[in-house]
């Protein structure tokens, strides 16, 4: 029934329509506000997972697409005018959406955290409406981010994630809510711009193709990202239509440059990640969910995406330079993670660790490390929001999650404790849980071409161990807090997410299949790309 439906606009544009439903509820009525939007949560989970059903992979093509012409702008023939044989020019904005292997484990992780966040938003005790209004709208902006197909729509939906980001964390955060939402927006505004800057390259010199009409020859000028791609594969394409718009070896390397920041701020990548530990310790739980397990996300999947699909050879070239900014990651946020004192700072820094280890699978250059870099992504975004979870729950009992004030909860709150062991030894990579799978490859494909550099990130997988437990015990062992006496264990709406997001990561290390049957022959056109190109 579903195969008839444009399923894919479903997954981004119900979250919409749930925004414009909670924008006209009552605002009184906080049980029909939550209510109707943990609904249009939940239902592109459902939609996701219909596709994960009836998802096979298929050699260099999608396995879903939809696309369309949303507007069309003529383009003076004179004033453009750069090739005799063309006799009109036009700029299409096209809508273009699809599905393959490496988007869609982020789209069902999308689905999964989003859902889960949208029932641990019972701890928001003001403005229900406009929070859950602004909620759902970032949630399209997440699902544009991953189906879009077009570096233009990809752009707007990227966007669309930071405004509603920024009054998310201003209005619901703690104490420092309003620095936190403004270094958000400063740096992750610099970054849209360098993206920006790229992606109009990009557009300009290989977003072309050409079409007969009645006048002639029409070129047309898009964000297709499959026309990008066709244009790449032969290297004559662009000198064959117009020599002045060839793709010319500096202005890849400016591309590639400017995509690496623009992404690598969003990752975050080392020295980029400071505004990330401000949002991670004065956002609202629910809110540091949804950031840190999806939005994160985005920069891995924009640097794969079109990074290195676009730009494989600079990609080769600076795979050596990428794995060291990876260990250098991993390295730096284990270390700051073993000294904190607040339990939300250690898991900022233990983000910025793990995003290393997804730059280690990147700079590997072949099959293993690029699943393994999906695997860890995905892994990481389930962690961290039972993490985070975890942290609104321990926060709304006691006030506090410094860890030098907390200890002996497990008497108090057992399930809590254990569910919290449970994603601290996931977070460590113990092997069983979904964290072991990610680091597993990811170390493993770059071992072939780098050994030294993998020996030296695996130092941060053993820092690891240190920080979790280290964290983790105190906040369960030791003395019990006299004022903690009478706290109370995890009530049904927050012990649901909680039980769903564990199982996934236990089932995802023993069965990892799951994942990474989705992504056999994702990376074939990128590894093909790297053979033809740079001979390995």
């Amino acid at each position: 029934m579903l195969e008839n439906l444009p399923v894919l606009s479903l997954i981004i544009w119900i979250p919409l329509l749930g925004s414009l439903v909670v924008l006209f509820l009552p605002g009184y009525n906080a049980r029909a506000v939550r209510g109707a939007a943990i609904f249009f949560a939940v239902v592109p989970l459902l939609l996701a997972l219909w596709l994960y059903a009836s998802y096979e992979p298929i050699v260099g093509g999608q396995a879903f697409a939809e696309q369309g012409t949303w507007l069309s702008v003529p383009l003076n023939a004179e004033a453009f005018g750069l090739h005799a044989n063309v006799a009109s020019y036009r700029l299409a904005f096209d809508y273009r959406l699809g599905v393959d292997g490496i988007s869609l484990p982020l789209v069902l992780l999308t689905g999964v955290v989003a859902a889960m966040a949208s029932l641990a938003s019972v701890h928001i005790r003001k403005r229900w409406k406009t929070y859950f209004t602004l909620f759902l709208l970032l949630q399209t902006g997440m699902y544009g981010v991953f189906l879009a197909r077009d570096v233009t729509l990809f752009f707007i939906f990227f966007e669309l994630t930071l405004v509603p980001m920024f009054f998310l964390i201003g209005i619901w955060g703690y104490f420092g809510r309003e620095k936190a939402a403004n270094r958000f927006l400063v740096y992750n505004g610099l970054g849209s711009a360098v993206m920006l800057l790229a992606f109009l390259i990009l557009i300009a010199t290989l977003g072309f193709s050409s079409a007969e009409t009645s006048g002639g020859t029409e070129l047309i000028f898009s964000g297709s990202y499959d026309t990008m791609l066709a244009n790449l594969k032969d290297p004559n394409a662009a000198a064959h239509q117009n020599s002045a718009m060839f793709l010319s070896e500096n202005l890849k390397w400016a591309a590639f440059v400017l995509l690496l920041v623009a992404f690598g701020i969003k990752l975050p990548m080392f020295p980029f990640h400071t505004w990330m530990l401000k949002v991670h310790t004065e956002a609202p739980p629910a809110v540091v969910m949804i950031h840190s397990g999806i939005l994160l996300k985005m920069g891995a999947y924009g640097l794969i995406r079109f990074a290195a699909f676009l730009l494989p050879v600079q990609l080769h070239a600076s795979s050596t330079v990428l794995a060291i900014i990876g260990v250098v990651n991993i390295l730096y946020g284990a270390v700051l993670a073993c000294v904190q004192k607040e339990f939300k700072l250690v898991l900022a820094y233990s983000s910025v660790s793990q995003m290393g280890i997804v730059l280690l699978g990147i700079a590997s250059l072949n099959e293993t490390g690029f699943e393994g870099a999906i695997y860890q992504a995905v892994s990481h975004g389930l962690i961290s929001a039972l993490l985070f979870l975890l942290v609104g729950s321990l926060h709304e009992r006691t006030g506090t999650t410094r860890i030098d004030e907390l200890g002996g909860l497990a008497q108090t709150v057992p399930f809590l404790s254990g569910i919290l062991l449970t994603a601290g030894l996931a977070s460590l990579g113990l092997p069983g849980l979904s964290g072991f799978v990610g680091e597993f490859l990811s170390f493993l494909g770059l071992f072939s071409s780098m050994k030294a550099l993998t020996a030296v990130g695996v130092i941060g997988v053993l820092l690891a161990a240190v920080y979790v437990l280290r964290s983790v015990l105190a906040i369960t062992n030791g003395p019990l807090p006299e004022r903690f006496a009478g706290l109370k264990d995890a009530r049904f709406v927050e012990a649901l997410p909680m039980v769903v997001l564990t199982a996934l990561i236990v089932l995802l290390g023993i069965y990892p299949s799951l994942l990474t049957d989705l992504m056999q022959h994702g990376f074939d056109g990128l590894l093909k790309e790297l053979q033809t190109r740079v001979g390995g």
